[in-house]
C-alpha cells in the first residue's frame, strides 16, 4: 500500500511499483468529487485497488493496512508556508496519521513500513554534507510534526519491533510536483509570459533530487534488510542557490528573467532553512542507491511536462 498515492511523489511511486509488477493497494484522500490526483491520469490505472479515505481516521487506515506485506507512507501536509497558517491541522495529519498507519502497521503483521520524513528536520546546516547524525532542529511548524512522526516511527521499530525504514529526501522536483515547490514556482511564472519573477530569498541552497531518482531510493531502502530500523537520506549531495537555480531554469527555457523580492514569500528570519546538502553515503552502503539524474536533465524533463500541463498552474499567484 502506498498512502498518499494521489500525490507528486506517491503517484510516481505507485507507478514504479506497478511495472516492477507488485499488486498495489492506493491509499488516496477522500474527497467529494472521487478525484483520485494524479492516478486520474495514470497508465496504470486499471491496475491499482484504490481505496479513499482520511490518513486521520484509524479506522479506514486500519482497514487498507489489512492484508498488505509492505506499507509506503507519504500521505501528510507539506507546504511550509500553510503550516504557519495552521499548524494544527499538520499535528493531526502527520503526526496523528504516521499513528494510524504503524499502529494498523503493527496489528496487521506489516513485513515493511517505509515511512517518510524531510530535510527539514535537519533545519539549517551545522555541517556540510548531512549525514544522519546531524542534529534534528526543526524550523517551521511543517518540520516539527515531520520530526514528531520521524520519531514515532523509529519508536515502534525500538518499542514493538516493527520493521520501519525512514527515509529522508532532500527537496525531491519532477514532474507533477504543485506551484508550492521552488522549481514549479518559477516555471509556472515564466511559462505565464513572466520576465520579472516573484520570489522569497535567492540565498537559501537546496539539494535537488529528481522524483525518479527518489522513488528508486524508497524501493531499494524497503527491499533491503539492512534499512530496517535505520534513518536515510535520499539526496544528490550537491547544494545550489536558489538564485543560481532560477538562472538555470531560465537557460532551460531561453529566456531572461530578473527576481524581485515579494514580502509574503520571505519566511520569517528563524524559520528559514538556510543550507541544506545530503550525504548519501549510508544509503549507498546499505542499499547500494545513488542519485544518477543531473540537476539540467532533470530540470529539462519538468520544463518539457509543464509546457503541456501549463494550463493546471496558477503562476500570477503565490500559491501558499
Amino acid at each position: 500500500m502506498v498512502t498518499g498515492a494521489g500525490g507528486f511523489i506517491g503517484s510516481h511511486l505507485v507507478e514504479a511499483l506497478v511495472s516492477k509488477g507488485h499488486d498495489v493497494r492506493a491509499f488516496v484522500r477522500y474527497n467529494s468529487s472521487n478525484s483520485w490526483g494524479w492516478l486520474e491520469s495514470s497508465p496504470c490505472r486499471d491496475q491499482l485497488e484504490i481505496i479513499s479515505g482520511d490518513i486521520r481516521d484509524y479506522d479506514i487506515v486500519r482497514s487498507a493496512v489489512r492484508g498488505c506485506d509492505m506499507v509506503f507512507h507519504l500521505a501528510a501536509l507539506i507546504g511550509i508556508p500553510y503550516s504557519y497558517v495552521s499548524p494544527l491541522a499538520y499535528v493531526r495529519t502527520n503526526v496523528e496519521g504516521t499513528y494510524n498507519v504503524l499502529q494498523a502497521s503493527l496489528e496487521w503483521q506489516v513485513g515493511r513500513v517505509v515511512h517518510t520524513s524531510t530535510s527539514e528536520v535537519y533545519g539549517t546546516a551545522q555541517y556540510v554534507p548531512i549525514d544522519e547524525s546531524h542534529p534534528v532542529n526543526p524550523q517551521s511548524p511543517y518540520a516539527a510534526t515531520k520530526s514528531g512522526a520521524d520519531q514515532l516511527a523509529i519508536s515502534y521499530y525500538r518499542s514493538f519491533e516493527l520493521p520501519v525504514t525512514v527515509v529522508r529526501p532532500f527537496n525531491t522536483y519532477g514532474p507533477r510536483q504543485s506551484a508550492r515547490a521552488i522549481i514549479p514556482t518559477v516555471m509556472s511564472q515564466i511559462l505565464e509570459g513572466k520576465r520579472s519573477i516573484s520570489l522569497g530569498s535567492l540565498s537559501p541552497t537546496r539539494d535537488l533530487t529528481f522524483v525518479s531518482d527518489t522513488v528508486s531510493g524508497f524501493i531499494a531502502a524497503a527491499e533491503s534488510p539492512n534499512a530496517v530500523g535505520e534513518v536515510v537520506n535520499l539526496g544528490t549531495g550537491r547544494e545550489i542557490s536558489i538564485g543560481d537555480l532560477v538562472k538555470k531554469i531560465a537557460g532551460v527555457l531561453g529566456v531572461d528573467v530578473e527576481v524581485v523580492t515579494e514580502e509574503c514569500r520571505v519566511r520569517p528570519p528563524k524559520s528559514e532553512v538556510e543550507r541544506l546538502c545530503s550525504n548519501p553515503s549510508k544509503m549507498l552502503s546499505l542499499t547500494g542507491w545513488s542519485a544518477s539524474v543531473a540537476l539540467e536533465d532533470g530540470l529539462c524533463m519538468t520544463a518539457d511536462w509543464m509546457k503541456e500541463n501549463r494550463r493546471i498552474y496558477k503562476g500570477y499567484i503565490y500559491n501558499v
